[in-house]
């Protein structure tokens, strides 16, 4: 079977049908440069899911597909912090079989305290500023050059 490469068609054919089709495994490649087949081991509260598999090697046999609606907006700062030490392989456990998160996602009083995930906003409209309590040194150029400004005295 592998002398005609057989196998190698059947695995396309597989992933091909477990993304969706043909039209739904052509919009993940374009949109994530590589199709990939694995488990589906769970989703997070933005949409985003998460897919092991085994065979591939080690560093690459977890990944993320993110949620449709970002497009091609999506980062890594919108994987959330229950999901990333399983997706870096800090720790072989889910987000649900993990005791310690559990407990602190069940008291009521954790919640007081615990901001929920957001994902970074550097270089977009909504980043953050802070408020500015000091005088500018350097002033924004005018466009007019060093004879045309007015004099004032020293």
């Amino acid at each position: 079977m592998s002398y005609l490469a057989l196998d190698k068609w059947a695995r396309v054919i597989r992933m091909t049908i477990q993304n969706g089709g043909l039209f739904k495994s052509l919009y993940k490649i374009w949109r994530m440069d590589t199709l990939k087949e694995g488990k589906y081991i769970g989703c997070d509260e933005f949409g985003n899911k998460y897919y092991e598999n085994k065979n591939y090697m080690l560093g690459r046999s977890r990944w993320v597909e993110y949620n449709p609606q970002f497009k091609w907006d999506y980062d890594a700062s919108q994987v959330t912090p229950e999901w990333f030490g399983w997706l870096h392989y800090k720790t072989d456990r889910l987000p649900s079989e993990d005791c310690a998160k559990l407990c602190l996602k069940c008291c009521c009083w954790t919640h007081r305290w615990r901001l929920p995930h957001t994902e970074n906003m550097s270089a977009t409209e909504r980043a953050y500023y802070p408020f500015r309590t000091t005088r500018t040194h350097i002033s924004v150029w005018d466009g007019r050059s060093i004879c045309n400004r007015p004099c004032f005295p020293l």
